[in-house]
């Protein structure tokens, strides 16, 4: 056990997160006064806040072993005082522990953000490199990667209609079964077959709501995922789909993104039905192309299924395909996930993701965390230099908590072929209306590059979102709420009224 313990309630989430990315395998807990087994802490951390001063303090075995005290003008500017002490904490841990972290002081999902604000403000890619290496210590490769992606979208977000557009998710969470890593809003489908229907019956009704909720505003793109939305049998991806088509204005979409990313569920009738009704994009998802590691994860199908599913892709005429692998898979090594790399590097797909394995409490990888046990990740994340060397380019990144090694997923894909709807939705520009279980619609202010962010649930469960529709048609009326706070944005760029289902 890690012990922080401070005397008053601030920055408690930053320093957990910090600490937490020195110590992934031991439980790190924030306390305000000290609790009867702070004499089992490997190591104790206290953190006192005075009106013109930080000390912090590392204890072992009830030894003083690290301190510092240092003046701060606490309340002048909270944001520089959160990172003044996030530096001062992770100099301490770095030097005690003999380790440094690839993003430094960062522990948020989007450390893209900070070289983006920079770049708008006219800073130049050299002084931002500069900045973010000082002031939150990130590694030179992690400063580059993050500074190159950030003008990457950049350039791609010069072309957003902030006021007017938006884009659609739906969600359908099934599985042929679920994976050992998983933590995603999904459900096997052995399950869940008899309620399938019925849960499109939902779908169906709350994508109509949806559209006529934002029958004056301009659909950007859609995104289809889940689950694993080729789970559906082919004449119920037929009729969401026509629902889709037939409630939507899809003549100006730019990108329309359905994941069919497991081979054990996705055959050539049910790619034609996708192609045909407009897809510009698919998923079809390896994580791993080998047989043994595929096992390990519980996936029902092997690597040559992998292979047959995206040649049959090609033949039906898919010509912007994506496929996500995995670092850190139990049983992978550095030469096994090369392989991998280089398997999805042959096959010449248009975008290749390369994950991060993390571990959550909500999936069923139980794993003894030892950091020794994860040494080769890095080496593994490191072969993304055949990427680069094959012609493809990082465009979007993001991180999440329990990250092996404190790495980050990152997006690679060929010049042109960029996910819209991904680089939308982390860099939170965009309105996404979301549809399904476990939906998260995201609402964005218009008129601004960075707007007011509200957000609107849907239920996690398929159960739940059957049983409680009428509660998530009432929540969606949360939207027209949040339009109706900007008048001045005229009336085509609000949401009108629902005119019933």
């Amino acid at each position: 056990m890690i012990l922080i313990q401070l005397n008053k309630q601030d920055f408690e989430y930053d320093l957990h997160s910090l600490v937490k990315s020195f110590y992934p395998g031991e439980d790190v807990t924030v306390c305000y006064e000290e609790p009867e087994n702070a004499g089992e802490a490997l190591l104790k951390i206290s953190v006192i806040y005075k009106e013109q001063e930080i000390a912090v303090r590392f204890e072992k075995d009830g030894q003083v072993v690290k301190e510092d005290t240092e003046a701060v003008e606490y309340e002048k500017n909270r944001k520089e005082t959160k990172n003044h002490l996030k530096y001062r904490v992770y100099r301490m841990l770095s030097d005690y522990t003999g380790t440094t972290l690839p993003w430094g002081t960062l522990t948020g999902i989007r450390p893209t953000k900070i070289p983006m604000a920079l770049l708008e403000q006219g800073m130049s890619n050299r002084d931002i490199a500069d900045y973010m290496r000082k002031t939150y210590l990130i590694s030179p490769a992690k400063t580059s990667l993050g500074i190159s992606i950030a003008n990457r979208e950049r350039h791609i977000l010069r072309d957003i209609d902030y006021d007017n557009g938006y884009s659609l998710y739906v969600g359908i969470p099934f599985c042929p079964s679920i994976c050992l890593y998983c933590s995603f809003s999904s459900s096997p489908l052995s399950v869940w077959k008899k309620k399938v229907d019925d849960y499109l019956d939902a779908l169906c009704k709350e994508i109509a709501y949806g559209a006529e909720i934002y029958k004056e505003r301009q659909l950007d793109t859609v995104y289809i995922g889940g689950g694993t939305p080729t789970t559906l049998e082919p004449e119920q991806l037929d009729r969401l789909l026509t629902e889709i088509k037939r409630h939507f204005d899809l003549s100006k979409v730019q990108e329309f993104t359905v994941e069919a990313g497991r081979p054990d569920c996705t055959d050539e009738e049910k790619l034609r039905i996708i192609k045909e009704y407009g897809a510009t994009r698919i998923s079809i998802n390896p994580q791993t192309f080998s047989d043994e590691v595929l096992r390990n994860i519980g996936r029902r199908h092997t690597a040559q299924d992998i292979l047959d599913c995206y040649r049959t892709a090609r033949r039906v005429g898919h010509d912007n395909i994506n496929m996500d692998l995995i670092a850190g898979l139990p049983g992978d090594t550095v030469e096994g996930f090369r392989h991998s790399l280089q398997t999805a590097i042959d096959l010449d797909p248009e975008n290749i993701t390369v994950h991060t394995l993390t571990l959550k409490r909500a999936s069923n990888l139980v794993v003894e965390h030892r950091a020794a046990d994860y040494a080769d990740v890095a080496a593994m994340v490191e072969s993304c230099e055949l990427l680069e060397k094959a012609g493809y380019r990082p465009y979007y990144l993001y991180r999440q908590k329990g990250t092996l090694q404190n790495l980050e997923n990152v997006g690679w894909c060929k010049p042109g072929y960029e996910c819209l709807y991904n680089i939308y939705i982390m860099e939170e520009v965009h309105t996404i209306l979301s549809a399904g279980a476990g939906g998260s619609t995201k609402l964005v202010a218009p008129g601004a590059r960075h707007g007011k962010i509200e957000r609107i649930f849907n239920y996690k469960y398929p159960t739940e979102y059957i049983d409680r529709f009428d509660t998530i048609l009432a929540r969606k009326e949360g939207v027209k709420q949040f339009y109706d706070q900007y008048p001045s944005c005229g009336e085509s760029a609000r949401p009108q009224a629902h005119g019933g289902v």
